[in-house]
């Protein structure tokens, strides 16, 4: 067996996620779908982790073993084609079977888009999330840095996590307002995050950026260890998995 590696980018508006479900359309499936229709057997897709509803990527990895050597261009044009349109696949490479998406990772980078003009944008409304409300930008800006470093982010993981140990570390925190000045993108670095971990934390710098928490909130809520500290979970039609790094 060969083990190839692919960059993927998805629209995930019509998938339940990433990760194989017995209800609902997945990236996983649908890519085993057309990796073993390929091979003329059952082939298996590991993802360098798990995407929520309505969550997109720019730069998902994956890995599987494929039963015989093909050309990298060959494979990358068949597995784009053959996928649903809502897939592609940027970049295909074979590497050794030490190699794991998921296992070895070292860097996730992720973005977050929030569309704050007047009125909404209906043709961002899968893209970015809406929030209507008046912000103070230097606030969130001011508030960002404190999420930097290595902290027991409890506070910013939803219920329904299995993972124990909620311990990351965050090398990258900043906010950007677009051209246009109607969308800010978030933009965060970190070994890795936790279950809506990025939506919470944009949630409670919305509510930050708006008065309805102070400035220097974040340390005190990253130290109660307590999901009801923290601010609400903004949409995942706004959350993008950037880049993962090896």
């Amino acid at each position: 067996m060969v083990r190839y590696k692919a960059i993927i980018a998805y629209d995930g508006t019509n998938f339940n996620g990433f990760q194989r479900q017995n209800n609902g359309r997945t990236i996983q499936e649908e890519l085993e779908k057309t990796i073993s229709k390929m091979a003329s057997q059952p082939i298996k897709v590991h993802g360098s982790g798990r995407t929520d509803a309505g969550v997109h990527a720019l730069g998902q990895v994956i890995h599987f073993d494929f039963p015989y050597e093909r050309p990298l261009e060959r494979m990358r044009f068949a597995l784009d084609t053959q996928s649903p349109e809502d897939i592609a696949v940027k970049n295909v490479e074979i590497v050794t079977e030490k190699f794991h998406a998921r296992y070895l990772v070292k860097e996730k980078v992720y973005e977050f888009h929030v569309d704050i003009g007047t009125p909404k944008n209906p043709f961002t409304r899968n893209y970015a999330s809406y929030y209507p409300y008046q912000l103070d930008f230097d606030k969130i800006k001011k508030a960002l840095p404190d999420f930097l470093g290595t902290h027991d982010f409890t506070s910013f993981c939803a219920s329904g996590s299995s993972i124990d140990d909620k311990t990351r570390t965050i090398y990258e925190a900043t906010m950007q307002v677009s051209h246009s000045g109607n969308e800010l993108i978030f933009t965060f670095r970190g070994d890795g995050f936790l279950y809506k971990m990025i939506r919470i934390m944009v949630g409670t710098l919305l509510k930050i950026g708006n008065g309805r928490l102070e400035t220097d909130s974040i340390p005190k809520i990253i130290a109660a260890k307590d999901r009801h500290f923290a601010g609400p979970t903004a949409h995942p039609q706004g959350l993008y998995l950037k880049e993962v790094r090896y």
